[in-house]
């Protein structure tokens, strides 16, 4: 078979059929959303101190045992240590008053050996209040997300390779029932180890369902309606999810009550299974022509059209060691703007807990600014080349980070401006590298191709609830690292082919087996 969109042109590009899987599809990308940044509120640091416990202090006393500091020009309490209990105790017995009779910095301190007392005022409890992930156990808290990115990076590689070998629909499914099963585990987690392996299996669900939903759209859907869901359906999608979150997290102030909330839309999914279909592209690829052209009837039916009295021919797929380092040539370059991508994406995304005094505020404003991108790439993609796409949005993304530094204290919100400005170039080029991605494979290695590219730009994920630790050292090297991140994928863009002209798609990476497949790709 060597054109499968003219074997398949009797459907029409935007029946019934494609209209349901669109929607379907799109609708099991929106709890990716919620929990990938689900960690923003469930790790994130309320305001704590040393817990002063209750004993023999007079009021004054109790309101100077943890000693002030000075933190980005601001005065505040000390969050890791007090002054010596014990000898707090004494000059409070003895009737002296602090900062009048004792001088407080002449007073030795002492860690939080009584634990903690975390503020309220924003979140009831978070895991970081749970198990008590500050001060020596501060590196915990951003590691929590290293840990999902390395299930995220373990899912790249496998989910795609399994779903090449079984098929899309069972590893989606598969993948949202694990995912769903082990959220509700986490609540019950009794330390923090226990925790985070859960959420290296919530990783690996993760990316698995939203792999095997992307591919599997791009493979049912054609022409332009196959653009459309893969540049801005699965990309809004997401983006609607991540919008969700901060809305949920509003209303429930405690870990476990979000990550509860969290898990039950997902049964809402269950039905789908006898709803939407396997890949016939996929189907065909391995032999089981009679499965796809019964799914294919079934389509015709539904978008009330004819079915031809053949629609397939047997036949089978191999891939030559030439086409195959095509296909790793074009990988390694993918994987250098993947890398960007990721790190910048979920950089910027984690931080928003930061960026306003209010949480919740931040992660909408993160979440919303993902929309326009969205659009803005998808128009892009409907009439200009890939690389010029790229070339505009990691220009963008570069000077907008680099210029945050110039940005006195005083324009904070300037800063703001500047870093949404960057988080919109770097979310509209991730989703247009992954489409780049989709053009340049074929279907027998689409999902292994597209799962192998990001698994290298999940270390720049794993890395990135670090990088703005790194503020500690100097308060804008982040925005420095991932700018210069930005001009290292300009240098690399100029290695890899163009696939807006449907000619130029596929050449020299297809197998002849499915050249044809990206006759449609061309946007009108």
């Amino acid at each position: 078979m060597k054109d499968y969109d003219d074997k398949t042109a009797f459907l029409g590009q935007c029946g019934r059929f494609q209209l349901i899987n669109f929607l379907l599809l799109c609708a099991s990308i929106v709890p990716n959303g919620i929990v990938v940044f689900s960690i923003v509120f469930v790790a994130d640091v309320p305001s704590h101190h040393c817990l002063v416990p209750d004993v023999n202090l007079t009021q004054e006393w109790r309101n100077s045992t943890i000693p002030n500091k000075v933190v980005n020009g601001k005065l505040e309490l000390s969050s890791c240590s007090r002054y010596r209990l014990s000898v707090v105790r004494n000059l409070s017995a003895q009737g002296l008053v602090p900062g009048r009779d004792v001088n407080l910095t002449d007073l030795e301190q002492e860690g939080c050996v009584d634990g903690w007392s975390y503020s309220k005022d924003i979140y009831q409890s978070t895991i970081v209040t749970e198990f008590d992930l500050v001060c020596n156990e501060q590196w915990k808290q951003p590691f929590t997300s290293t840990v999902f990115f390395l299930g995220v990076l373990c899912g790249s590689f496998f989910s795609g390779q399994i779903s090449d070998r079984f098929g899309r629909k069972p590893v989606l499914f598969s993948a949202i029932a694990i995912q769903s099963v082990i959220i509700v585990a986490q609540i019950f987690s009794p330390s923090w180890t226990i925790f985070c392996i859960l959420f290296f299996i919530t990783g690996i669900g993760r990316i698995s369902s939203y792999v095997s939903a992307f591919v599997l759209g791009t493979e049912i859907l054609s022409g332009k309606v196959r653009v459309l869901f893969s540049s801005l359906g699965v990309c809004v999608s997401f983006a609607i999810g991540y919008m969700l979150l901060p809305l949920f997290a509003y209303f429930l102030r405690d870990w476990k009550s979000l990550l509860f909330s969290i898990f039950l839309p997902t049964l809402l999914y269950v039905p789908l299974w006898w709803v939407i279909p396997e890949s016939p592209r996929w189907l065909v690829t391995q032999g089981r022509v009679a499965e796809a052209e019964a799914i294919m009837r079934k389509a015709a039916r539904l978008n009330k059209v004819e079915a031809p009295l053949v629609i397939f021919e047997d036949y089978t797929t191999l891939v030559s060691p030439e086409e195959a380092m095509g296909v790793l040539k074009n990988a390694y370059v993918s994987t250098i703007h993947l890398v960007r991508d990721i790190t910048g994406y979920y950089g910027l995304s984690l931080n928003t807990s930061r960026l306003h005094a209010d949480p919740y505020i931040s992660s909408f404003m993160s979440a919303a600014i993902e929309i326009p991108a969205y659009v803005f790439i998808w128009l892009a993609l409907r009439c200009l080349r890939r690389k010029l796409c790229l070339l505009f949005t990691l220009s963008v993304a570069a000077v907008s980070l680099f210029f945050i530094q110039l940005v006195p204290q005083s324009l904070s919100y300037l800063a703001v401006a500047l870093e949404m400005l960057g988080k919109f170039a770097v979310t509209a080029g991730a989703s247009a590298i992954y489409v780049v991605t989709a053009e340049l494979y074929p279907t027998v290695l689409r999902n292994t191709a597209t799962g192998t590219c990001s698994i290298l730009s999940r270390i720049g994920g794993s890395t990135a609830p670090f990088l703005f630790k790194l503020s500690i050292y100097f308060n804008y090297l982040p925005y420095i690292i991932l700018g210069t991140l930005a001009v290292g994928s300009i240098i690399a863009l100029f290695f890899l082919p163009e696939t807006f002209v449907a000619g130029l798609v596929v050449t020299k990476l297809a197998v002849t087996a499915t050249v044809a497949t990206r006759k449609e790709e061309k946007p009108v």
